[in-house]
């Protein structure tokens, strides 16, 4: 099958969606199906990946590191009349998404849309009127959402929260998954060898961006609670994003040391990511805004228990006394969680057995193979495959 993805953010970008659409993609591929990427392009970034499509963008004002699409790309229907798509995939309801469901109507073309993100918990980017935002953009994603032939979530809780908006478009819960292979080994020696880290600490890690939503003030501060406990520990967060210089700040004015107690490594390939998970002895996840917490699993699957508060989207991932411990949003139950964590080696050794048993569960591949079910019953029951075969008779019939 031919599938065009429409998203607005891809590599070099950092973040949930942007691993979402690799993993997938790389299942997909591997499953022999043909993909297409038409996406915004980033300043200084020159790399060529077959099959990728960039369309001229613009810096977002509100974060530096992520661009916005301006929805012209001269050629692009002679483009797809060519690629000859089979379905059209898109990542979000707004500028790419609204091309791509643009393109799936005049091509006659089955749509399918990720719902990857609330969108209505980032109203706190619009300086005013976060109400009236909040509102706008539930009906605008609603709209949307029913303008589609399919919804995917990646977890029960938004597909819930979404009939709740009045959907009626058939929704499907697909979690990314996570390439166990690729994370399932790695060298746990990476930290202490690129950081100052004494060897008798215990390692808290954090991976995701260093943006509001993931509550990372709240996160430094119930570490200084787990320093008074158990001095020797170190919290690490590999991430970048727009809250790096503040984050900075708060921890040095709490008496921190940035380079042995709070670590902040910036962004890394994923196959040092990987390095750093294992390097690491907790997880350490404070975000109270979460369609999935797709770097949950992938600590999981390293073997680290986590430690996270209790909110959407995750709640899904992380099993409560199983292979982790969920908190309220509250500083001294998440520290004292941590501590419970660090402290008694018989229910941590049980954790990070389960840890990697979910993993396990939610591997990339049977995560692939759900959604090309999706792909192939919408291919199937859209009339789209008879009119192509009705196409072919006709074009090597005359």
């Amino acid at each position: 099958m031919r599938i065009g993805i429409f998203t607005d953010s891809y590599k070099p970008y950092t973040s949930g969606v942007v691993t979402s659409i690799v993993t997938f993609k790389e299942e997909l591929l591997r499953m022999g199906h043909e993909i297409y990427i038409f996406a915004p392009n980033y300043p200084n970034f020159t790399e060529k990946e077959p099959g990728v499509y960039r369309y001229y963008s613009l810096p977002s004002p509100t974060n530096h590191d992520y661009t916005l699409a301006v929805p012209i790309y001269p050629g692009m229907h002679n483009l797809l009349r060519r690629l000859n798509l089979d379905l059209i995939h898109v990542q979000s309801p707004f500028t790419m998404g609204r091309v791509g469901l643009h393109y799936a109507r005049r091509f006659g073309l089955p749509i399918v849309f990720t719902y990857h993100t609330l969108y209505d918990q980032y109203v706190h980017y619009v300086p005013v009127a976060q109400d009236l935002a909040r509102d706008v953009t539930v009906r605008y994603s609603t709209r949307f959402c029913n303008q589609v032939n399919h919804v995917i979530v990646p977890t029960m809780e938004v597909k819930e929260i979404l009939h709740g908006y009045g959907i009626a478009t058939p929704i499907s819960v697909i979690p990314t998954g996570v390439p166990v292979h690729r994370i399932e080994n790695g060298d746990n020696t990476w930290l202490r060898r690129n950081y100052n880290i004494p060897e008798e600490n215990r390692i808290l890690l954090f991976v995701g961006r260093l943006t509001k939503e993931k509550n990372l003030e709240f996160l430094i501060k119930a570490f200084q609670e787990v320093r008074e406990k158990i001095p020797a520990t170190t919290l690490v967060l590999t991430a970048q994003g727009p809250q790096e210089s503040d984050l900075k700040k708060l921890a040095v004015k709490l008496g921190f040391s940035l380079e042995q107690d709070v670590i902040f490594t910036g962004a890394h390939p994923f196959e040092t990511v990987v390095d750093i998970y294992h390097s690491a002895d907790l997880f350490v996840f404070s975000s109270v805004t979460e369609t999935q917490g797709l770097v949950l699993i992938e600590a999981m699957a390293a073997g680290l228990p986590v430690v996270a508060v209790k909110a959407n989207g995750v709640q899904d991932m992380v099993d409560d006394g199983v292979n982790g411990i969920l908190t309220t949003c509250e500083i001294e139950p998440f520290a004292s969680a941590i501590c419970q964590l660090l402290s008694d080696g018989t229910v941590y050794k049980e954790y990070r057995q389960n840890a990697l048993k979910k993993a396990d569960s939610l591997s990339s591949q049977a995560m692939a193979r759900k959604l090309e079910a999706v792909y192939n019953q919408l291919y199937n029951s859209s009339g789209y495959r008879h009119r192509r075969v009705m196409d072919l008779i006709r074009k090597f019939g005359s």
